[in-house]
């Protein structure tokens, strides 16, 4: 079937009335545009020429969950030329349903999952209509064309098949002037934003659908503006123009790789903060700077290893890049303003100016608003009350706020999560906060109540704050155990410790979840995949990349791992061994990022789903190389981070595989973009924790200062678990809390009733919506967030996502997801610009009842056994 009549039937799919109810199997994080295949099953009943024909059962099977109503509605004229409208009304009288006769039909909008922002019409300009309606011709905007060879579309994933142009023209512009400022300024700007939120008490996470929005139009001004003229580099034969024509689509792909690595974040940099903010150590800042890029660029090494079978493979897919290649094509088709309305664009920058406005409130004037806690405000001296009111420190019972900031700064922007994901991540949260906890709590689990209910610190086993330098010996910064075992073992608020179950069940359960729902899946196309790295000429993509292109030669990557390598190397040994792990620790480390890069490459390329080594790395440097506190997370970093970089640096080379970029662009791209944002991040800590006086240091701040470091906090604490103390002595035999080793079978028999039950009811809609790891997820990312944080979270998820997608679907799809970009940027704009006009001459807010970044609960962190006394609380009798 062809394309156009792929992409017809979409955009009509897109638009019915019952993808309402319906919305969650598309929305699904794994695969974007699962309904593509409906194109298969019911494209024969509908397409011009031949009889008319009933549809097939199977086709029905599939339509019996849409309402056939919008298909005139949304059907723009050209959409005739390739689909027989009266087949369509004859499919929709087989089903009962009638069709509006006399129609005004129009170009639909499709809008994809999380970051989908454009008006898309179902066809871009062809040569013939029906005929030859594989052949993509290229316009003034950009698009490409291919004008030599004629490709049949052979991709064996459908999805793929529907989504990706078969189409290729070389001799657009690529790197040029405009590619080059723009993403190296993109790249600096989200580096530099995104590190400077890190460090705030709300977090805040830009990413490049901003860049994507801001830089079209930007790229195109600069296409009509800049001079033509060539240049010629001196002492060479190489010329180039700062403007040599059209904006092009993959000029706008390069620029978001760019921004892609800027937006990012450098996991390193938590080392250089918990070193310098919380251990107060001095630290190399050469070292620092060497630790941050080479834990970034080690992944170079894997994905030149393994780019045969994870990018070349028609059979690994990542589902993930199918919402940008349709994000792209849609921004590059032309927008004309409707009458008495705006453009996309024009929407946008109304949104980010009130947002910019109004975050001036919250963040100066009015702290407060940031966490109100409604309980708190009438029982002023009951500690249990203030424990189930507190956003901040509690449950969260009537806690609310006013400001986005706490709505989006440590889950993600709500309004592009789907409703299923809302609905499993609020449930794993109450069960976390609502039932666990509670009855943890009150039932003094783990002698709950001699801790605070909420906290991400360690305790001693008299319920004070754990005195980590009474046994770190100050010359070896490691741990001294005659003093450790003279002093206490280290204790958790109740909320942590099942917080650090949760995450051991998360880990089992989705590499179960993925066996059970995609095992079968992986396994064949795996096969599929070692069998075509034979094949030299592979699919249609690879076929025309390899047609062409100039592939990026092997010698390259194991050169970059080389170089990067004997740096690793220079970093953790050199520098007085600051980082304290030996040469043999970072070898153990790069040997389980390689042998689990695969692996879960193949799962990632075929699900979405990416587990971690986070907790692995964790467990094993901890029991070999125990009481190092930086030795665990410098091993965590280079283990856990080489394999991630390796997967994202892999899953880039595959979107531009599929946007027909030039490998070797590609190539530069990432690792240029890679550099100076890790050099970026790297600045940008480096000076907040220097210039800012008693950074991280809540005891020691202003009332009104943002600057807590809720992550940092965690950070700092997690290796006080894991690397001074370890998990012999935490999690096992030797510590308090070897019962949360049971949570790693938990999650790994969790997901099977649900799998079980989904089979043995088909029918079940609410079933095939569970999903265990996302559930498991929202019961365990409390710490740094805070109770309001999902709450607020929740509230507006359910209204977007749910309730406005459902009520109002064409607002939703015309201004959702503008207004989650242009939210987050007004607040990002307003917080570098009150940091640097205030917050620079430690000017954070104006002194009076609202003006404290707090929720007025003070007795919510005060412990309620007997005798435990603790500054600030009522001593229990």
């Amino acid at each position: 079937m062809s394309l156009a009549l792929a992409t017809a039937m979409l955009a009509l799919i897109y638009g019915s009335e019952a993808y309402a109810d319906s919305a969650n199997q598309v929305h699904t994080f794994w695969n974007p545009i699962k309904f593509a295949k409906l194109v298969a099953t019911c494209g024969v009943s509908i397409v011009i020429g031949g009889d008319r024909k009933d549809p097939s059962p199977e086709c029905c099977e599939v339509l019996k969950q849409f309402d056939l109503q919008f298909l005139c509605l949304f059907m723009a004229p050209i959409v005739r030329k390739a689909i027989d409208v009266e087949k369509l009304i004859y499919a929709a009288l087989k089903r009962d349903q009638s069709l509006k006769p006399g129609t005004d039909c129009g170009v639909f909008v499709l809008f994809v999952f999380l970051v989908s922002l454009a008006e898309v019409p179902v066809f871009r300009s062809r040569r013939e209509l029906p005929g030859n309606m594989d052949v993509e011709l290229g316009d003034r905007h950009g698009h490409s064309t291919n004008k030599e060879v004629e490709e049949v579309n052979d991709c064996p994933i459908e999805e793929v098949k529907y989504t990706v142009p078969i189409t290729d023209d070389p001799s657009l512009p690529v790197l040029t002037f405009r590619t080059w400022l723009l993403g190296i300024v993109s790249c600096m700007l989200l580096a530099f934003v995104n590190e400077f939120f890190v460090y705030r008490q709300n977090q805040l996470y830009i990413s490049t659908v901003c860049v994507q929005l801001v830089t079209l139009p930007i790229g195109r001004f600069m296409a009509r503006v800049l001079p033509t003229k060539k240049h010629t580099v001196p002492l060479t034969n190489w010329t180039f123009s700062l403007n040599p024509g059209p904006f092009s689509l993959k000029e706008h792909v390069l620029i978001t790789i760019f921004a892609s690595a800027g937006a990012g974040g450098v996991y390193a940099i938590n080392i250089i903060a918990i070193v310098k903010a919380f251990y107060h150590r001095g630290l190399n800042p050469f070292a620092a700077l060497l630790l941050a890029n080479t834990t970034q660029l080690l992944g170079y090494g894997w994905a030149g290893m393994f780019r045969k079978y994870l990018v070349d493979s028609s059979y690994m897919w990542w589902p993930g890049n199918l919402v940008q290649v349709s994000l792209f094509r849609a921004l590059h088709e032309e927008e004309k303003r409707p009458k008495g309305g705006l453009t996309r664009l024009q929407f946008f920058f109304i949104v980010l100016i009130c947002s910019f406005a109004y975050y001036i409130v919250p963040s100066f004037f009015f702290p407060y608003l940031s966490s109100i806690s409604i309980l708190c405000l009438f029982f002023k001296n009951s500690i249990t009350m203030q424990q189930i009111g507190s956003g901040l420190k509690g449950l969260g019972i009537l806690s609310f706020a006013l400001d986005w900031n706490t709505v989006s700064g440590f889950l993600g922007n709500p309004l592009i999560t789907p409703a299923f994901a809302v609905f499993n991540l609020m449930a794993g949260f109450a069960l976390m906060v609502y039932v666990i906890t509670p009855i943890a709590y009150w039932t003094n689990s783990f002698n709950a109540k001699k801790y605070p209910m909420f906290s991400s610190h360690v305790f001693d086993d008299q319920g004070m704050p754990y005195n980590t330098t009474r046994i770190l010996d100050p010359q070896t910064f490691s741990i001294n155990m005659a003093e450790y075992d003279s002093y206490s073992r280290i204790n958790l608020a109740v909320m942590f410790a099942y917080t650090y179950g949760m995450g051991f069940a998360g880990l089992t359960a989705a590499i179960a979840h993925v066996a059970l729902h995609h095992g079968k899946d992986i396994i064949e196309l795996w096969k599929k995949t070692a069998n075509q790295a034979h094949d030299k000429l592979g699919d249609v993509h690879t076929r025309i990349m390899k047609r062409n292109y100039k592939i990026v030669p092997q010698w390259w990557f194991y050169l970059i791992f080389g170089v990067v390598l004997v740096l690793s190397l220079f970093t953790c040994e050199g520098f007085g061994r600051q980082l304290q792990l030996p040469w043999w620790g970072l070898l153990l480390a790069m040997a389980m990022a390689f042998l689990f890069t695969l692996p879960i490459g193949v799962i990632a390329a075929t699900t979405n789903m990416q587990p971690g080594l986070n907790i692995i790395t964790e467990l094993v440097i901890g029991y070999l190389y125990p009481g190092k506190p930086l030795a665990n997370v410098v091993f965590k970093t280079y283990g856990y981070m080489s394999m991630s970089q390796a997967l994202s640096f892999v899953a880039d080379f595959k979107l531009g595989h599929y946007m027909k970029i030039p490998p070797r662009s590609m190539f530069w791209s990432q690792l240029v973009s890679t550099i100076i944002a890790s050099t970026m991040h790297f600045a940008t800590a480096w000076w907040l924790l220097s210039s800012i006086k008693n950074i991280c240091d809540v005891e020691k701040l202003p009332a009104d200062s943002p600057w807590t470091c809720p992550g940092d906090d965690v950070f700092y604490n997690a290796s006080i678990i894991w690397g001074v103390v370890g998990p012999k002595r935490m999690f096992g035999s030797l510590g308090n809390y070897n019962q949360m080793n049971w949570f790693f079978l938990i999650g790994a028999v969790a997901p099977l009733p649900f799998w079980g039950l989904s089979k043995a009811f088909p029918n079940c809609e609410w079933l095939k919506y569970v999903n265990i790891p996302v559930f498991l997820a929202g019961a365990g990312s409390l710490m740094p967030a805070r109770s309001v944080n999902f709450v607020m979270w929740g509230l507006v998820g359910f209204i977007f996502s749910w309730w406005v997608f459902n009520k109002r679907k064409n607002w939703w799809m015309k201004h959702n997801y503008i207004l989650a970009a242009a939210l987050d940027a007004g607040i990002a704009f307003m917080g570098v610009l009150t940091f640097l006009a205030l917050g620079n001459f430690e000017i954070y807010g104006i002194s009076w009842w609202g003006g404290v970044m707090d929720d007025y609960c003070p007795l919510a962190k005060c412990p309620t056994a007997p005798g435990i006394v603790v500054t600030g609380c009522p001593v229990i009798s």
